[in-house]
């Protein structure tokens, strides 16, 4: 039976970064591809010979496109017309035209906020800086993502209970998906995490068959 391939696209950006230096410089087209290579690689299994691919699921939501005041600046920001909203409608369609590639969409929540970015936060809270230190891009527009762990555990559940596969490789790094990874193995699925090199929880270690990242280890094992 062939493996299936889960992946946790906000999560899967976030490690992109710190895997490949230079992300900024990487086209949608190139982040596309290496999304690709590095999935198609768990299905080459060196005891078992090569294994045969059902699908690949890529889950996430649709970019920002709301209009927000800057808090600082007051300046008015249409997130459509944003690199980030460009990049990821770009990437999303990338992804669109690769074989046996299927896109699992959440939303996102109507409201979100403002919040500082880790460096300047810390200074401001060493009292190295004051609020009128802080610069326009300390800080960032912060929206939450609804649906889409939900998409990927009824996707586990449903591939484990219509035995479409006998093998999950799920790309994620925390403790959410936990009693998927549960219910998989009990229906006889075998489960494979791949953090993309990230450590990853206890709890997680013992509810999964395997750990196997296969993009480039970060340089500095971030």
């Amino acid at each position: 039976m062939p493996t299936a391939i889960l992946i946790d696209g906000a999560f899967f950006l976030a490690r992109y970064t710190a895997v490949l230096p230079g992300v900024g410089q990487h086209s949608a087209a190139q982040v596309a591809k290496n999304l690709f290579t590095w999935a198609l690689t768990h299905l080459e299994d060196k005891d078992h010979g090569k294994r045969d691919l059902y699908r690949i699921f890529y889950y996430d939501c649709p970019p920002l496109a709301k209009k927000a005041h800057h808090p600082l600046t007051r300046n008015p920001i249409d997130f459509s017309k944003t690199p980030t909203f460009e990049f990821r409608s770009e990437f999303h369609n990338e992804l669109r035209k690769l074989r046996k590639v299927a896109l699992r969409f959440g939303r996102l929540a109507n409201f979100g906020r403002w919040e500082i970015r880790p460096k300047p936060l810390k200074r401001l809270l060493r009292r190295e800086i004051t609020v009128d230190g802080l610069q326009e891009h300390d800080l960032y527009y912060s929206v939450q993502q609804k649906g889409v762990d939900m998409r990927i555990g009824l996707d586990i559940a449903s591939l484990a209970f219509k035995r479409q596969v006998d093998q999950i490789v799920l790309f994620a790094g925390d403790s959410d998906f936990v009693p998927a990874a549960k219910l998989a193995r009990r229906e006889g699925i075998d489960f494979i995490l791949d953090p993309m090199w990230k450590p990853i929880p206890p709890d997680l270690h013992e509810h999964i068959d395997g750990l196997r990242s296969t993009c480039p280890r970060p340089q500095h094992g971030s």
